[in-house]
């Protein structure tokens, strides 16, 4: 049978880091190498060479979706207000129907995985019973009144349970997600993240997305507290257990209470601090960075450098199509190119790829001799 030599600026095998000016040996639907061009090219000398594109890779993880929010308006403006404007205005848009069409999207976009977050039962139950792609749904929480907090973790570890009977072998896991730091008590937060660490259950949780919550937490004001307060949020220092403090990080309050020690996915981390990165990296947690959203809601760019520094994992994530605009993880890929063109390309790869796995649990697919050829390892070019 002919054997082929598909090249690329890029190769990643799944182990290491990825190749410049790679290439792979395929002979029918078989491996027979992968590596630098110049050493396949040296073992197979007189196999035919396609160019085949830029990116050669296992598929790309989307470390976090809102699938439910897929039949919302795209619509960028300032995060604190698109809470409100966006989010609250239209969830009437929220739920199956909606994480149906996601999840085609998701599918037809050839991600590897998927780190979705789901607000209704009746996506939940979806997801777990019937999507054919490997990751975790994780159930949201919200609830700022730490008077009812045990309440409402007694609730979710109630849901939860039910849903971990549904799981199946390929499928997605059942996860939790606190919202955010500041709108899930400190009482609740820190249940929630004992019973994740103790039955290692997946967390994700946003995290200083906006430059508003570092206003929030240092000084207790700002737009952020503003557009809480119109939704009838409690006081902040009721809802954090403290004061607001000049040093205060909303990474620094999650180490605070512990949550950092069950290892949550942490989502966006654009503004944040080096001690932030650093705590993150030893704690051993998944930062995913979603630069369309972030550009889109006026949050700032996530200090990618400063974590790869720290020794942080980072992942991709598209987020909702009403701050992302596509549930495209090829899209999220071109952009964190275009966001960060300093960056070695082969850090942006590895986490679409790795770092997402990671996030997820899931085991990454390798490129090597007597591995199955799949055409979706050549991807789309992630540069326009």
């Amino acid at each position: 049978m002919t054997l082929t030599l598909y090249t690329a600026d890029v190769v990643y095998t799944g182990m290491g880091l990825p190749v410049a000016d790679g290439a792979v040996a395929v002979s029918g639907d078989v491996i027979a190498a992968a590596g630098p061009r110049v050493q396949v090219r040296a073992q197979f000398p007189d196999a035919p060479e396609v160019r085949a594109a830029r990116v050669i890779a296992p598929p790309p993880v989307n470390a976090h979706a809102h699938l439910d929010m897929t039949l919302y308006p795209f619509r960028p403006q300032p995060y604190f207000s698109w809470i409100p404007d966006v989010v609250v205005q239209h969830r009437d848009r929220r739920g199956l129907d909606a994480a149906r069409l996601g999840l085609r999207a998701v599918q037809a976009s050839g991600a590897g995985g998927l780190g979705d977050i789901v607000w209704s039962e009746d996506v939940m139950e979806f997801l777990l019973r019937e999507a054919d792609l490997p990751g975790v749904a994780y159930w949201e929480v919200i609830d700022m009144n730490p008077d009812t907090a045990e309440a409402t973790f007694h609730e979710a570890v109630r849901r939860v349970e039910a849903w971990r009977r549904l799981e199946r072998p390929g499928g997605m896991r059942v996860g939790l997600t606190p919202h955010t730091p500041h709108t899930v008590s400190a009482r609740l937060l820190r249940l929630l993240a004992a019973y994740a660490r103790a039955e290692a259950l997946p967390l994700q949780i946003h995290v200083a997305e906006h430059p508003s919550e570092l206003e929030l937490y240092r000084t207790g004001g700002g737009p952020l507290a503003a557009s809480l307060a119109r939704l009838g949020a409690p006081p902040h220092d009721v809802v954090m257990g403290r004061a607001p403090d000049a040093a205060l990080t909303p990474v620094r309050h999650l180490a605070d209470l512990g949550v950092l020690d069950a290892r949550p996915t942490l989502i966006h981390m654009v503004n944040t601090t080096k001690d932030d990165a650093r705590a993150v990296a030893q704690a051993g947690c998944v930062v995913v960075s979603c630069p369309r959203s972030n550009a889109n809601l006026e949050c700032g760019t996530f200090p990618w450098a400063t974590f790869a520094a720290a020794g942080a994992e980072v992942a991709l994530g598209t987020d909702s199509v009403a701050s992302g605009e596509t549930l495209n993880v090829h899209d999220e890929v071109r952009a964190a190119f275009a966001v960060h063109p300093n960056l070695d390309a082969r850090q942006i790869i590895r986490a679409a790829v790795k770092g997402g796995r990671r996030a997820l649990g899931l085991g990454v697919p390798f490129l090597r001799r007597g591995e199955t050829w799949h055409p979706e390892y050549i991807w789309p070019d992630p540069v326009a």
